[in-house]
């Protein structure tokens, strides 16, 4: 079609679909706007249910498309004027799932057998969705080659049984498979769990999972309860910190964690379409919050030491007033700060029930709960700063807001 044929954008690790939609429609203006180049856009991020088929848009090639561009409104690019370009021609940008390149070998030169194979595989022809399929002679093999367009709906362990049981029907069987290009990780441990018949298999068993996500920060050595064993210990200890403001902090950080979580399963999702700037913007907040919150933790048991510091140094000092009465401010900021975050996630929580999974419910349900305990924790550690200051205007005013956090 053109100098820059086809420009997908992939979901990996991080983003959604959704995600690459939006960039896919953004590239694609900004190809038309910048070099004049008709975009058309394609699967996940086509306009039209006929161009979510690559082949549909791609059908005459660059020739076709420059023949019919003008005069068919079939062929009106999604971004950019009816003519292609005179050295670039036209660029297809487009958003979907990873594409695996499989083929597989036959232990038989016939390459009727594989192209009888590949039409009984392919979906177009009746056979298992998101595969495409056809039949060549390759090195004197026959090959059924395929293209899996997503391999979480068919994986690849399936379309290599059907391969199977359809050759046995021709008194062939798969000599040998290859991958042309890259594979997600995740398709072979879904393929390596199928065949070697794993109970309770879980990717967290994969010995380099377990180091990445521990590298990553999104898992503790030796599990979820390493990762919060030391937390809680120290909870435990005979020592003033972390108390219950830094547990209250880890509470609300919790709920917001869980909110994120529901929002964004919801996200991207067709059945909650219509709320995605809603959930989008949730998850940005919450996003803001559960940062602050984790910050907190720490705050909180260092705002703690350091009034028990302004004790100690008041014994010596003439204005010792004012410097425990600065150090017990602070120590009650912070966690009002955790009040006032955890009063916010609760809201939160409250509008996203609405408009999520509700098999999630319990989820949110457990959020809104710790938001609410973390909440009159936080609070409570407020009120017993308090009642130790000497500055009454602040005190007025503190209590005035702890006030107003209350339902």
């Amino acid at each position: 079609m053109g100098a820059a044929d086809v420009v997908p954008f992939i979901p990996i690790d991080g983003v959604t679909l959704e995600d690459c939609v939006t960039m896919a429609r953004h590239v694609g203006e900004q190809i038309w706007k910048r070099y004049q180049i008709p975009v058309y856009l394609y699967e996940a991020a086509a306009t039209t249910p006929e161009r979510q088929n690559l082949e549909n848009i791609r059908r005459g090639q660059f020739e076709g498309i420059r023949a019919e561009i003008a005069s068919s409104p079939a062929r009106k690019p999604d971004f950019g004027e009816a003519r292609v370009h005179p050295t670039a021609g036209a660029t297809v940008v487009g958003a979907r799932k990873f594409l695996i390149a499989y083929n597989i070998f036959l232990n038989t030169p016939d390459v009727d057998i594989a192209k009888k194979v590949a039409k009984a595989v392919r979906f177009s022809s009746g056979g298992l969705r998101f595969v495409k399929g056809a039949g060549f002679l390759v090195r004197g093999q026959a090959q059924v080659s395929m293209n899996l367009t997503d391999f979480e709906q068919t994986p690849i362990q399936r379309v290599f049984e059907l391969v199977k049981k359809e050759a046995a029907r021709y008194g062939v069987a798969p000599l040998s498979s290859e991958i042309v290009g890259l594979i997600p990780k995740k398709a072979l441990e879904s393929a390596a769990e199928w065949f070697l018949q794993i109970e309770n298999f879980d990717s967290s068993l994969i010995l380099e999972n377990r180091l990445s996500a521990v590298m990553g920060g999104k898992m503790a050595l030796g599990g979820l309860r390493a990762g919060v064993e030391p937390f809680v210990e120290q909870l435990a200890a005979p020592t003033a910190t972390p108390g219950g403001g830094s547990a209250a902090a880890a509470s609300a950080a919790m709920a917001a964690g869980l909110a994120t979580m529901v929002a964004s399963m919801s996200r991207g999702k067709k059945a909650f379409v219509q709320y995605e700037r809603a959930l989008s913007e949730a998850i940005a907040r919450l996003s803001e919050l559960l940062e602050a919150l984790k910050a907190a933790i720490d705050a909180d048991a260092e705002s703690y030491n350091a009034v028990m510091k302004a004790y100690k140094q008041a014994k010596d000092s003439a204005g010792k007033d004012g410097v425990i009465d600065d150090a017990l401010k602070q120590a009650t900021n912070v966690p009002l700060g955790v009040a006032e975050r955890a009063r916010e996630v609760a809201a939160i929580v409250e509008t996203l029930k609405p408009i999520t999974n509700p098999n999630m419910k319990s989820d949110l349900t457990t959020a809104f709960a710790l938001a609410r305990a973390a909440m009159e924790g936080a609070l409570a550690n407020v009120e017993i700063n308090l009642e130790s200051l000497k500055d009454q205007v602040f005190a007025a005013e503190t209590r005035k807001r702890a006030l107003a956090l209350r339902p």
